[in-house]
């Protein structure tokens, strides 16, 4: 070796543990946006992104479904959340939505997410994290782990990704067709559009719920 020369511990060494965290709503509306389907066989779509590395678990988040107002959307959810349970080592952790206005607004998504990523790299439970999605609220908290020596990876759609993600990265997943090749359940189906929850900042929640009129 030569003097002074640096060696970094690789990310892809089959000895690394990692751990992958799935923004299932930014997933979601990727996969149909570009795809048109989100047929995705995950544990397929989880052995891809460990590329041989040791899989300690994976965390998948989103929100539930009010039954109240589409109850065939929630059924096609639960259907749905019950195929994820079935796949080893992984975990769904659920938010809420609220109505501002008339309009459901996810609760919590991020929050989660952000908390596992720093409790399971503080308490050294994985060597390597890897994002799924494209959302630059998350930067901040991959550096931080980032910081604490592990290293992190995003995997994202080209057409919806944060550059601070990118910027953040030791190592990126571009999800593209090639990616997903051989990692889809079945035919292709056409996919329906429904109105979805909006994903919004604390900040941007606490100052709608202050112009919202309190009933007498």
């Amino acid at each position: 070796m030569v003097v002074g020369q640096v060696t970094p511990v690789r990310s892809n060494a089959v000895e690394n543990r990692v751990a992958i965290f799935i923004d299932g709503s930014n997933l979601y509306h990727a996969l149909r946006d570009n795809f048109g389907r989100v047929d995705l066989n995950f544990p397929e779509f989880i052995s891809k992104l460990c590329a041989g590395r040791r899989l300690f678990r994976t965390y998948y988040y989103n929100v539930l479904r009010d039954p109240s107002q589409r109850a065939e959307g929630y059924v096609e959810q639960q259907q749905f959340l019950d195929v994820l349970r079935k796949t080893p080592y992984l975990e769904v952790r659920l938010g809420t939505t609220k109505l501002l206005q008339g309009v459901p607004v996810e609760k919590g998504i991020d929050i989660m997410l952000a908390t596992d990523l720093l409790h399971y790299g503080w308490n050294n439970l994985y060597d390597v994290a890897i994002l799924v999605s494209g959302d630059g609220d998350f930067a901040y908290a991959l550096q931080a782990v980032k910081n604490r020596g592990k290293h992190v990876e995003v995997a994202y759609f080209e057409s919806n990704v944060s550059k601070d993600l990118l910027d953040v990265a030791d190592n990126w997943h571009l999800l593209d067709s090639n990616f997903f090749k051989g990692l889809w359940r079945g035919k292709r189906r056409r996919v329906r559009r429904t109105r979805t929850p909006q994903r919004w900042t604390q900040q941007e929640s606490a100052q709608q719920e202050a112009a919202t009129p309190v009933s007498q």
